[in-house]
């Protein structure tokens, strides 16, 4: 099962790709998903991460990253005080019937 779980995450693949001797997707699907939910993964990673840290096997180096990125004054609407509506993705309309 773990081993599925981890060719589908390393593959990319969709999960109805996953190849047969995994067996069927949707089970490989829906004990990720019951995992996730009960907190298992978390204890898996946790416990891993103690022994690792235990053995030395971590640095615990961490790398804050100060990218900047600025938006161009088009999208930040009346006086740059937010999202403009023209912004992204278009507002349905209904389309007007005819009768």
């Amino acid at each position: 099962m773990i081993d599925a779980i981890a060719y589908k995450f390393q593959t990319g693949t969709q999960w109805m790709y996953l190849p047969e001797k995994y067996g069927n997707w949707r089970g490989v699907y829906n004990r990720l998903r019951v995992w996730a939910v009960d907190g298992t993964w978390e204890r898996v990673f946790t416990a891993l991460l103690a022994q690792a840290d235990e053995e030395g096997d971590l640095d615990w180096v961490v790398s804050v990253d100060s990218t900047i990125v600025r938006v161009p004054s088009t999208l930040l609407g009346p006086a740059g005080r937010g999202p403009s509506r023209r912004a992204g993705r278009p507002r349905h309309r209904p389309v007007p019937r005819r009768g």
